[in-house]
């Protein structure tokens, strides 16, 4: 099954549990050539653009589409099923941009519209699990992800050539040792999930008339909106200040920058340096706003707006707010966001008495809240019943 070269067994550092340890100490891995494992899927070519099509599901337009994105492991276009190729339970790596040689497992419906493409294994006589498929995805990404750039790009003829890391049995992938190990990990993610659900009070998803009310509120616009400026709001953006990677020490503080990977925490630092508050928002240089829930420090591409006296739930919402009024297309490299630009941002939102109904805002995230972790709960609860 392809040719790769033998090496010691090598301890593994990651925070899991004794057992995990214990197998992994006793693993014997090999170097596997990533062409004779696996081959590049052919596809039909579909001549949509994607901002001709829906980041939704809408009409017939229903299969999801791969790009070079990272965000929802790249499908954020739907596409007609007609003439498309359809895959499921295959590897899809990113071909183009910042994000060349992302890699995820694609387990259900999709299609290739552009900058990427997918990758089934080349054995048939053995038919991967999802777990098995998991594991594998990993090691590729570790293999080629920020190893590729825009100038090298991930393309199929260049990383079909790079060797991945596997655990061995009889000087063959040890796919028993994959599975074992996929299934132990997400079981621990599992319980500690529970564990953090029940601290939280998460767990607790059924929505108080109050909640049914904004709801309903919302839904059928019956919600009165006025625009207001952000820094009559707020006061003042402030800025970050620039520290350059080689001068950064390590620590525990989050430094943010530009970006989209990580939520833009580039670093964990312990310089001296200006912190700002939990419970606040921040905007790139991109226009892009995020809540911040912890005290960090941030470079000069990143506004920060003082909302920490906002009760939590409402400073998500006015995050939502300053987003969709910030994150229009209009900053980027060449005209980048700065604090004056925020000070001059004007946001809509819900009102009473001709002032912003933070009461309301509160409440609607709390119902949404409720709405998404309803999910995660039975998702968890479907998981654990499995153990019985």
């Amino acid at each position: 099954m392809g040719s790769f070269k033998s090496f010691k067994s090598k301890r593994y550092r990651g925070k899991v549990d004794s057992l995990l340890n214990q197998q992994l100490d006793e693993v014997k891995w090999g170097e596997f050539k990533l062409g004779d494992l696996f081959e590049k899927i052919k596809i039909k070519s579909l001549k949509y653009k994607t901002s001709e099509l829906p980041s939704e599901a809408k009409d017939n337009f229903t299969l999801p589409a791969l790009t070079a994105g990272i965000q929802n492991q790249g499908l954020n276009n739907f596409v007609p099923k007609e003439k498309a190729t359809i895959l499921k339970n295959v590897i899809s790596i990113s071909a183009n941009g910042a994000n060349t040689g992302s890699t995820f497992y694609q387990s259900k419906d999709f299609t290739i519209l552009q900058d990427a493409y997918a990758i089934n294994w080349i054995y048939s006589d053995r038919k991967l699990s999802h777990n098995q498929y998991r594991y594998l995805t990993t090691c590729i990404s570790k293999t080629i992800f920020q190893h590729y750039e825009w100038t090298n790009k991930a393309g199929w003829q260049k990383i079909k050539n790079d060797f991945i890391s596997l655990p061995t049995k009889n000087n063959q992938p040890d796919f028993d040792f994959m599975e074992s190990f996929i299934f132990q990990i997400e079981n621990e993610r599992i319980h500690k999930l529970q564990n953090y659900l029940e601290i939280t009070g998460l767990q607790n998803y059924n929505l108080t008339e109050k909640e049914k009310e904004v709801l309903k509120a919302f839904e059928n616009d019956e919600v009165e909106w006025k625009t207001f400026n952000l820094e009559k709001l707020f006061g003042k953006a402030t800025r970050g200040k620039r520290l350059k990677s080689s001068d950064r020490i390590i620590g525990n503080i989050p430094f943010v920058t530009a970006g989209e990977n990580n939520e833009g925490i580039s670093a964990f630092i312990g310089n001296d340096i200006n912190i700002f508050s939990e419970n606040t928002t921040t905007i790139d240089m991109f226009g892009s706003a995020k809540y911040r829930n912890y005290k960090y420090g941030g470079d000069d591409h990143i506004s920060v707006i003082s909302t920490q006296y906002l009760p939590k739930l409402a400073s998500v919402f006015v995050t939502s707010a300053i987003h969709k009024s910030s994150h229009t297309g209009d900053f980027h490299y060449g005209n980048n966001f700065y604090p004056k630009d925020a000070d001059n941002l004007s946001i809509s939102l819900p009102i009473k008495n001709n002032q912003p109904n933070f009461e309301m805002m509160e409440t609607l995230i709390s119902a949404i809240q409720k709405q998404i972790i309803k999910d995660v709960v039975l998702y968890v609860d479907d998981k654990l019943s499995d153990e019985v």
